[in-house]
């Protein structure tokens, strides 16, 4: 098992079913916020974000946004979309991870990540002990460093 190998693929988030989290044996979903819900910075999600977080919900899951942005940041976008979110979580460390699993007291076995990175959302999927799901980044990169680990991702996606 590789440390970088997500366990499930998908071009975009709205892509993934309820049927497939439950076959992930997920009850508890921790999802990044820049390119997976929304272009990196942006207070706006992008199309079908909210119906699919709403049908999700229906299906029986817990959501929880979970990223190494500011407060400031994260909380207006998640407020937005009626969801509870982890800020500064020094994602790939499990710090993040393990706050939100045991605000709902569910293990990290039955937590799914969803994102779009694989040096922070996979890599600490992975060492939290979760099932990973790899989306592609849906915009651009405004900040250098990410702009920099897109480079070295194309090497090992």
């Amino acid at each position: 098992m590789s440390l970088l190998k997500p366990d499930y693929r998908f071009d975009k988030i709205t892509d993934i079913k309820a049927e497939d989290l439950k076959k992930a044996g997920a009850k508890l979903l921790l999802l990044d916020a820049d390119n997976t819900l929304s272009f990196h910075g942006s207070q706006t999600p992008f199309p079908g974000v909210p119906e699919w977080i709403s049908e999700i919900k229906k299906s029986g899951f817990e959501l929880v946004i979970i990223s190494n942005n500011s407060e400031r940041r994260i909380k207006p976008f998640a407020e937005n979309l009626g969801l509870p979110f982890v800020y500064e979580s020094a994602k790939p460390l499990p710090k993040g991870f393990k706050k939100a699993a045991e605000n709902f007291g569910i293990s990290p076995k039955e937590t799914a990540v969803i994102g779009d990175q694989l040096f922070t959302d996979v890599l600490g999927g992975k060492i939290f002990g979760s099932k990973v799901f790899l989306t592609e980044p849906l915009g651009p990169e405004t900040d250098f460093f990410i702009k920099v680990k897109r480079k070295i991702e194309k090497f090992i996606r």
